[in-house]
């Protein structure tokens, strides 16, 4: 079978362009939905979060010290802490888990 690079490279920019397009030619009016708009405005948040999240538990040498910061991180922001110290407890968490852990 045949595959030419053309034909991906079309249908990917086709799919590309239809994602971007569609909603600007198809919805003219401000969305008023409750609903959709408070989907829209998650969205981002949860494309985040699923792109980060399966890399927090495998950046570490074990799942082990990865689950461990991601705990302590999502403790630490929850309290209101700021994204510096977050960041500097859980690379904590992280090199003394994987000392003596490992």
């Amino acid at each position: 079978m045949q595959h030419s690079i053309w034909m991906y490279l079309l249908v990917m920019s086709a799919v590309t362009l239809a994602i971007r397009i569609l909603p600007l030619t198809l919805i003219r009016r401000q969305i008023k939905s409750r609903f959709v708009r408070s989907f829209l405005f998650y969205v981002p948040y949860i494309t985040l979060a699923v792109m980060t999240f399966p890399d927090i538990l495998h950046a570490t040498q074990t799942p082990i010290s990865g689950l461990l910061a991601l705990v302590v991180g999502a403790t630490l922001a929850w309290f209101g802490a700021s994204l510096f110290k977050v960041s500097a407890f859980c690379c904590v968490v992280v090199f003394l888990a994987e000392r003596f852990l490992v």
